[in-house]
């Protein structure tokens, strides 16, 4: 049957997974760094992940498309549940096997913390703190030091550091926080580390819009940090 339903252009696709948690159905996924339509029966051609695109990337389209059914979005939905996450990769539940070493003993390392600065809470950090005159800033989602063990050593060191969650707070909210703190300081360089699930990669969208709309030309650099403790450079 020709209907209308979701179309994503993965020219335009950046993989942020921002229109995950918007898809109530759970019909799209991110693939190979791309958000794809998982099922033409999961998606009910309504749009709601539409408005959550930042590239612009999906659309409504008319098409030749199996029907909606939702007998098999519940079915999916249970499957997920069951998977432990509902629709949203970084609420999936995962646990980690310890690497155990025979004879092998770890004395006790104590690393010194490099914050340099309060608050780091991105809501509670003043936009002209005396601390972010002329400071590497440092933009963390909130789970990556946990994450990272070496966080202090190899991130934070030399920098100042406002945190925050892409996925439970409001990004507009962050955007315009951060177009300020641009705005109001000569940042030498900003540094925004994120986690490797889908709805992390806000806190990136919220940093690059908010220097776009500072008008400044600042440095950024990308850090993706994975569940399992592994860094890239972006």
């Amino acid at each position: 049957m020709i209907r209308k339903i979701v179309y994503i252009d993965e020219n335009k696709c950046n993989g942020c997974g921002l229109c995950i948690p918007n898809c109530a159905e759970g019909a799209i996924k991110i693939v190979d760094g791309k958000a794809k339509l998982i099922s033409d029966n999961l998606c009910d051609g309504l749009g709601a992940c539409l408005g959550h695109c930042p590239q612009d990337a999906i659309r409504i389209i008319e098409r030749e498309a199996e029907e909606f059914d939702e007998k098999a979005v519940k079915a999916h939905q249970q499957e997920s549940k069951k998977m432990g996450f509902g629709g949203c990769p970084g609420s999936q539940i995962r646990m980690f096997s310890e690497e155990e070493s025979s004879d092998e003993t770890y004395p006790d390392v104590q690393v010194k913390s490099q914050l340099r600065q309060w608050p780091i809470q991105l809501m509670l950090v003043p936009v002209s703190a005396p601390y972010l005159k002329n400071a590497d800033l440092l933009v963390t989602s909130d789970c990556v030091p946990f994450a990272y063990a070496n966080y202090h050593n190899d991130l934070l060191k030399g920098k100042k550091v406002v945190i925050g969650c892409p996925k439970l707070d409001d990004l507009n909210i962050y955007i315009e926080k951060l177009t300020k703190i641009i705005k109001n300081n000569s940042l030498s360089s900003i540094t925004v580390a994120f986690m490797e699930v889908p709805c992390c990669y806000g806190i990136v969208y919220a940093v690059e819009k908010a220097v776009q709309a500072s008008g400044k030309n600042i440095p950024v650099t990308r850090i993706q940090i994975g569940i399992d403790g592994t860094k890239s450079i972006q």
